[in-house]
C-alpha cells in the first residue's frame, strides 16, 4: 500500500514521524539509542564538579561562621551581665568576675564544653572589664570595655587559624 493509498490517520502519522526526523534529528535518534554518550556524561560530571568546587568552601564558611554566631551572642550577654554588676556596686567594674557573671546570670555556661559556646574568661578594673567567650571550633571572641567608655570586639583563633574573618586575628 502506498503513501497515497493508506489510510488518513497512517499518512498522519508518516508525515508526523517524518518533520520529526527533519526538525529534531536528536528525538528521532533517541528511539534508536538507549542512553547518553560518554562525551555528554563527561561535560555533565565536568559541570557537577565545578559546582562542588565552589559550593563547598562557602557551605564550610557558613559553618564557622554560625559556631561564631552563638559566642558572639554569649560575649554580648555577658557584657550586659557585667553592666548590671557594675550598677549593683556603685559603677565599679571591680567585681566583674567570672563567677559573678555566672552567679548573676544562670543561663550564660563558664565549663568547657564542645557542644556549646561558654565563657571562658573575664578581666577586670576600677573603670573597664573584658569578657571572653570561646565558641565550639576553638574561636575565641572577647568584648572589651576601655576605661574611656569605648568598647572593642577581637576574635582569636588559636586552633583553626582561620575562622575569624579568615585569618588567626580579626574584629567582629
Amino acid at each position: 500500500m502506498s503513501l497515497s493509498q493508506s489510510s488518513p490517520s497512517n499518512r498522519t502519522a508518516a508525515r508526523a514521524g517524518l518533520l520529526e526526523s527533519r526538525v529534531c534529528p536528536r528525538l528521532a535518534r533517541a528511539s534508536e539509542s538507549d542512553g547518553f554518550t560518554l562525551p555528554e556524561l563527561l561535560v555533565v560530571m565536568l559541570i557537577v564538579g565545578v559546582l562542588a568546587a565552589i559550593a563547598i568552601p562557602a557551605f564550610l564558611s557558613t559553618t564557622a561562621k554560625a559556631t561564631d554566631v552563638s559566642a558572639k551572642e554569649l560575649a554580648r550577654n555577658a557584657a550586659t551581665t557585667a553592666e548590671t554588676i557594675a550598677i549593683d556596686h556603685g559603677g565599679s567594674y571591680a567585681y566583674v568576675t567570672l563567677a559573678e557573671v555566672a552567679a548573676e546570670d544562670r543561663t550564660i555556661p563558664i565549663t568547657p564544653s564542645k557542644d556549646h559556646a561558654y565563657l571562658s574568661g573575664t578581666t577586670h578594673g576600677e573603670n573597664e572589664y573584658s569578657v571572653t567567650a570561646t565558641a565550639t571550633n576553638g574561636d575565641e571572641l572577647t568584648l572589651t570595655r576601655n576605661a574611656d567608655g569605648t568598647t572593642t570586639r577581637t576574635c582569636r583563633s588559636p586552633i583553626l587559624k582561620t575562622s575569624c574573618s579568615g585569618g588567626e586575628r580579626a574584629g567582629w
